[in-house]
């Protein structure tokens, strides 16, 4: 299995950048990693958010295979421990897929055509966090989930 981070917009604090390289590189040890950067909406500022949202959403789907299943990161989606995290990441491996896609929406969040496209949200928290600490979040834990899963001593109970 292949996991694809997606996420609208670039990273602009060296301090993150530095991090997320980090646990990107110690997560293509347990799994093949890849993180994409969609670029931001150009003129977003005379866009609605409904109009934001739908080409985001069409930058989103197009990056998508047939195969792919697509997860959301968001508020509203189901909560896990780490541990229950790592299980759910071993379901996925033991299921066949090829390739899982886990999504950072933009500052308002989905399309309805996203919504629709989409096999299950995952929620890393009931607070709001920076778009751009959610990768770093969503990266780390990947990484804790695979330790777990290897039982090797980073996760502590």
């Amino acid at each position: 299995m292949k996991i694809k981070l997606l996420a609208i917009g670039k990273t602009d604090n060296k301090n993150l950048i530095q991090l997320i390289d980090e646990y990107q590189n110690r997560l293509k040890h347990y799994i093949k990693f890849e993180l994409e950067i969609i670029p931001d909406i150009k003129n977003a500022k005379n866009l609605s958010e409904t109009q934001q949202k739908e080409k985001e959403g069409s930058l989103i789907l197009s990056k998508l295979q047939n195969t792919d299943q697509l997860i959301l990161l968001d508020d509203k989606g189901k909560d896990f421990t780490s541990i229950q995290f790592s299980k759910y990441l071993q379901k996925k491996m033991n299921s066949g897929l090829k390739q899982l896609v886990l999504v950072i929406g933009g500052p308002y969040g989905f399309s309805e055509a996203v919504y629709k496209k989409a096999q299950g949200k995952i929620s890393l928290s009931k607070m709001t966090f920076s778009h751009q600490m959610i990768r770093l979040f969503i990266v780390e834990q990947l990484y804790r989930g695979y330790t777990i899963l290897k039982n090797e001593p980073y996760h502590h109970e």
